[in-house]
C-alpha cells in the first residue's frame, strides 16, 4: 500500500506543481476536473446507502459553479448556485411524483453536495488568483501535507490516545500535535526560501498558516471519514492506487483552499 501510495504521488506531484507554477487556464481546469471526480464520488457513496441523489446535477453543477467563479464575480456566482438549487428541488420533487418516497432526503444531499464541492471547492482557484498566488498556494497547500505527514508517522508510532474512535479509529491526539508541530516548522521553513521570489511571503506568516491548517484541516478528512463510516467503505473511490479516490486526497484541500484563501485576503 505505502508502495503505491509513492508511486502515484512520484507521479502526479511533478504534474501538479507544473500547473501551479504556469496557473491559468490548465491549472482551473485541472481544479474543475477534480472537483467534477469529487462530486462523482460523492454521490456514488450515498447511492451504497439506498439514496438517490442527482448525480449529473451534482457533478455538472460543481463543474459549472466552478467555472464561474473563474470567469464572473460573486455575483454571478450566487446566481449560479441559486438556479442549481431549484434546478435539483426540481428533479427531486419529480422523483417524488414518481415514486421515489425519500426524494426529500435526495434534494438535501444532492444540495448538500453543490454547496461544500461546488461553492468550497473552488477557494482553490481562488486561492491561485490572488497577488503572488502561486508562491501563496505553495504555502497553504503544502501546510496541509505536512500536518497530515506529521501525524501519520507521529501518530503511528507514538499515538495511544484516540481522537475520533467513531470516525477514524487510528488517528491520535499524539498524531494531531506532531501533525500541528511538523506543519508549523516545515511551512515556515518553507515560506522563508519563497520569500527570495515574494517579498509578502515571510516566515512569520508561514508559521501562522501551519498552524492553523495543522489545527482545522483534520476536520475536512474526518467529514469526508463520516461520510465513508457511515456506508462501511473504505475509500471513496479506487481511481489511485494506494490512495483511494480523489475526494479522499482532496476532503482536507477543500479546507485549506477556503480557510488560506481568507487568512490570507484578510489579514495581509
Amino acid at each position: 500500500m505505502l508502495r503505491q501510495r509513492l508511486l502515484v504521488s512520484i507521479i502526479l506531484l511533478p504534474v501538479g506543481l507544473t500547473l501551479v507554477h504556469f496557473g491559468g487556464l490548465p491549472f482551473n481546469l485541472f481544479i474543475i476536473l477534480v472537483l467534477g471526480a469529487a462530486a462523482w464520488e460523492y454521490c456514488n457513496l450515498f447511492f451504497l446507502g439506498s439514496y438517490a441523489p442527482a448525480t449529473l446535477l451534482v457533478t455538472g453543477g460543481v463543474v459549472i459553479l466552478a467555472a464561474v467563479r473563474v470567469y464572473f464575480d460573486w455575483g454571478v456566482t450566487l446566481g449560479a448556485l441559486a438556479a442549481l438549487t431549484l434546478a435539483v428541488m426540481t428533479y427531486h420533487l419529480l422523483a417524488y411524483e414518481r415514486g421515489r418516497d425519500q426524494a426529500a432526503v435526495d434534494f438535501a444531499i444532492s444540495a448538500g453536495g453543490v454547496l461544500y464541492l461546488g461553492l468550497i471547492g473552488p477557494y482553490l482557484i481562488s486561492l491561485r488568483a490572488i497577488p503572488d498566488g502561486k508562491w501563496w498556494f505553495l504555502v497553504a497547500i503544502p501546510a496541509v501535507w505536512f500536518a497530515d505527514a506529521g501525524a501519520y508517522f507521529i501518530g503511528s508510532r507514538f499515538g495511544r490516545r484516540k481522537l475520533a474512535p467513531r470516525l477514524s479509529p487510528k488517528k491520535s491526539w499524539e498524531g494531531l500535535y506532531g501533525g500541528i508541530i511538523s506543519s508549523i516548522i516545515a511551512t515556515t521553513l518553507l515560506a522563508a526560501i519563497w520569500h527570495i521570489a515574494a517579498p509578502d511571503v515571510t516566515f512569520w506568516k508561514g508559521a501562522l498558516i501551519g498552524l492553523v491548517m495543522s489545527v482545522l484541516t483534520p476536520l475536512g478528512d474526518l467529514g469526508e471519514s463520516m461520510l465513508k463510516r457511515q456506508f462501511g467503505v473504505k475509500d471513496s473511490s479506487h481511481i489511485l492506487p494506494g490512495h483511494g479516490g480523489v475526494l479522499d486526497r482532496i476532503d482536507s484541500w477543500l479546507w485549506g483552499g477556503v480557510i488560506g484563501y481568507y487568512l490570507i485576503t484578510l489579514l495581509w
